[in-house]
């Protein structure tokens, strides 16, 4: 529609021009019939033609500025043509499953306490003998599988780099070579996105690592309470 009006008033435009020139050439006393020009009516009709082109090449401005601006916000509105959003949404629930994964004593607050209240302190500390082998041995699997979850973790985590690294680059060119706004918007919101996913993994990293040190700890302190007990048995009898 744009088109064909710009090529409407350009053919105007053209028309006006080429009866200026005829109307400049004329003289100022010619006679066509008998019929003599006058030179006031002349200029003042010289003077409308041109008054005429002159609304007709604005016109044919605003109409070129109008093109201009639409195209200018077809390529703001264009979509970025890549997307990583898959690719993170396996790395993360790829961690999940690891942080699931967990033995013995999970993520939750229920099965911590559970765990403590039967080998990590209390009465279970003085229990008969035979009790506190097993809970000593119980909690020596703890430690065991909560490290090997945390190395699992950190397996996971650092397989993730080469990913994250590939969708960084392709990100960064995406954004670098975006047409429009939107194209670059949405390249630096998977770059944010990237960066969450990044920093989920090191929390996750961090947890499991914290978990395994902790259970550790827990287990050294009630390794050591036990110790007196049965130091206090033996020395008892």
């Amino acid at each position: 529609m744009i088109q064909f009006r710009m090529r409407r008033l350009k053919a105007a435009a053209l028309a006006l021009s080429a009866l200026l020139a005829v109307a400049v050439s004329v003289p100022a006393h010619a006679q066509f019939g008998g019929i003599v020009y006058d030179p006031s009516n002349y200029a003042q009709n010289v003077l409308t033609a041109a008054r005429s082109l002159q609304q007709v090449n604005n016109q044919i401005q605003q109409i070129q500025n109008q093109a201009t601006s639409l195209i200018n916000q077809a390529r703001n509105l264009a979509s970025l043509p890549i997307s990583t959003l898959s690719t993170l949404q396996a790395q993360v629930q790829q961690t999940r499953q690891l942080l699931a994964q967990a033995q013995r004593i999970a993520y939750s607050v229920q099965d911590i306490q559970q765990a403590f209240t039967t080998r990590y302190n209390g009465a279970n500390l003085t229990a008969p003998q035979a009790q506190m082998v097993t809970n000593a041995n119980d909690r020596w699997q703890d430690s065991v599988g909560a490290l090997q979850d945390a190395l699992k973790v950190q397996a996971g985590v650092v397989g993730n780099i080469d990913g994250a690294r590939s969708s960084i680059d392709t990100l960064v060119t995406a954004s670098q070579s975006a047409s429009g706004a939107l194209q670059a918007t949405q390249a630096g919101n998977q770059l944010l996105a990237l960066q969450s996913q990044q920093l989920a993994d090191l929390t996750a990293a961090v947890a499991s690592q914290g978990r395994a040190q902790a259970l550790e700890a827990a287990r050294n302190a009630a390794t050591e309470a036990e110790g007196r007990e049965r130091f206090k048995r033996f020395r008892g009898n």
